[in-house]
């Protein structure tokens, strides 16, 4: 009988993962970003992703 991952209690699980490749430049932006908002890279990536939403 296998048994479940215990990890930290969430609303919001993300049990996707995507990489890509990025420039350098793409980097600095989005490190700017994160830095102003105070927010992770991963959180900036989805932040820029639901700015597509409606358009």
């Amino acid at each position: 009988m296998a048994t479940k991952k215990m990890g930290r209690p969430t609303d919001d699980p993300k049990p996707i993962k995507i990489t890509a490749r990025i420039n350098e430049e793409t980097l600095n932006i989005l490190k700017t970003y994160c830095e102003k908002n105070k927010k992770t890279q991963a959180q900036g990536i989805r932040d820029g992703i639901h700015s597509l939403k409606g358009k």
